[in-house]
């Protein structure tokens, strides 16, 4: 079967038209629209791509948002053993809210695998955890939040006061940011946009040094196929009671199909390598509001996008930038 990187013209096209399509909603309040928008402009794309393709882990099912739901086959060619048989994660608009309020890092995004290879999953949470090669073997979400601070301090040779670590700004992080802060660590929480947060992460030139607590768990498995090419660590840990914003019917509907989709330990720690357990694998993601990517730029007879693409196999990273013209 062909490496996955001959589909790479497919996967860009796919993640620069949802970029479009969401970034005409950019600022007008109304984040289901611009999701919606993605989710169509993205599913049109995928129809007429060569492969039979599957969504292993998608967002949307949380919040009963628009989505490529979990499941879903995509493709011109599904069922065809002779082309190339594709597992999914995707996000069509990363930072919904973002993209309504004309926020920075709102981003088109998807991840691609052979299939069987990625964490196949309800759109649930995730305890996360994500930094630079440096810290590959130094930190983990078995040790403390102490421990981890310690350990990324004295790899990076930083004072303890030098480090930053970046998580979501919700109330299930107030004990995190506790901790951070007696340990006098710099914090900069974030409303939304974790896969943009993982990447910052695991760029050692970034000024983040590591992402902490708990995001949705699609966003983590996009993360950890982008960190397995940029060669920093990432782990998740699924979780499904996370707060009282958590119905406790939805929580357990969550963990039952987890149950019956996830082989193993549920409550096992993976890492980005058993998230994504091959290396014929890409990361595909496009700017709709600027910040991690420049954002979509609409100019009178063109429209101009930029992306980043990282070749989990080698290693490579591309920032392509294309202008259509009307």
């Amino acid at each position: 079967m062909p490496s996955l990187n001959t589909l790479k013209p497919y996967f860009l096209k796919a993640t620069e038209e949802a970029a479009i399509a969401s970034a005409l909603w950019r600022g007008k309040g109304d984040r289901k629209a611009a999701d919606a928008a993605a989710v169509k402009a993205m599913r049109q794309v995928f129809d007429d791509v060569p492969f039979d393709g599957k969504v292993a882990i998608g967002e949307g099912e949380r919040d009963e948002a628009p989505m490529l739901y979990i499941g879903e086959q995509l493709g011109k060619n599904v069922n065809n053993p002779n082309v190339p048989q594709v597992d999914i994660a995707v996000d069509p608009l990363e930072c919904t809210n973002h993209c309504a309020l004309d926020k920075p890092n709102a981003i088109a995004v998807l991840a691609a695998a052979p299939r069987g290879t990625l964490l196949n999953a309800p759109d649930c949470y995730m305890d996360k955890i994500a930094g630079p090669p440096e810290l590959v073997g130094e930190i983990s979400l078995e040790a403390s939040v102490e421990a981890n601070v310690e350990s990324a301090a004295k790899a990076l040779d930083k004072k303890i006061e030098d480090l930053t670590v970046t998580f979501m700004d919700r109330s299930r992080h107030d004990d995190l940011r506790k901790r951070l802060k007696s340990m006098n660590v710099n914090i900069a929480p974030i409303g939304d946009g974790d896969v943009s947060a993982s990447i910052f992460a695991a760029n050692p030139k970034h000024s983040v040094d590591m992402l902490m607590g708990i995001g949705a768990a699609p966003e983590g498995v996009i993360s950890a196929v982008a960190i397995l090419g940029m060669g920093g660590v990432f782990e998740g840990q699924l979780k499904f009671q996370v707060s009282s914003d958590v119905g406790m019917d939805l929580q357990n509907e969550q963990y039952e199909r987890a149950r019956k989709m996830v082989s193993g330990d549920l409550d096992k720690i993976r890492s980005a390598d058993e998230l994504c357990t091959s290396r014929d694998s890409l990361f595909v993601a496009t700017g709709v509001c600027s910040g991690y990517l420049p954002g979509v730029v609409f100019n009178k007879n063109s429209v101009i996008t930029e992306s980043h693409i990282i070749d989990v196999h080698s290693g490579q990273q591309e920032y392509p930038k294309t202008t259509r013209e009307f």
